[in-house]
């Protein structure tokens, strides 16, 4: 009789092992999804704050240790240069800026993923007259330790063709 209480015990505690790791498995799928969702919002309300040329709260979405990948120019690491680049990129006059993210991926971790997308960028150029910019993006999000997401790298360059060297 205990022979068949152990082999029935075995036999329940098997069964509820497999259910609750299917379970886990269907609740970390729901998580990545909701994740995905979250970084698509926070794409769009970082690409709304850019609008409004706010360098301060277009830099907060960055992590302390990013890394911003600019066309045609070095590695940015520090907050300082990142907010460097940003009031160079909305300072210009007549400047509007602006992205939609396509993709958003987040890792069975639940704590890295990337979004990527199109953005358009403008500006008046030296002699006054309007330049349009069109391109697209990565970005690569971590959750920091507060389960916040944050920018850890960034990179955009152009669709239009490269502006040959002027011949000196």
């Amino acid at each position: 009789m205990k022979r068949i209480h152990s082999s029935l015990g075995s036999l329940v505690l098997g069964a509820l092992v497999a259910v609750l790791g299917s379970s886990a498995r269907s609740f970390a799928a729901d998580s990545r999804a909701k994740d995905e969702k979250s970084l698509r919002d926070m794409e769009a309300a970082w690409s709304k704050v850019a609008g409004t040329k706010d360098v301060d709260r277009i830099v907060s979405y960055y992590a302390d240790d990013a890394s911003v990948f600019p066309p045609n120019a070095p590695i940015v690491k520090s907050k300082d240069e990142i907010k460097k680049l940003w009031s160079g990129l909305v300072g210009a006059p007549g400047t509007s800026i602006s992205w939609e993210t396509t993709t958003a991926v987040v890792a069975k971790s639940g704590d890295i993923g990337y979004t990527s997308g199109t953005y358009q960028h403008s500006m008046n150029g030296p002699d006054g007259k309007p330049i349009s910019d069109k391109g697209k993006y990565v970005t690569v999000w971590k959750k920091d330790t507060a389960g916040k997401w944050k920018v850890i790298a960034d990179i955009f360059n152009s669709d239009l063709p490269a502006n040959p060297p002027k011949q000196g």
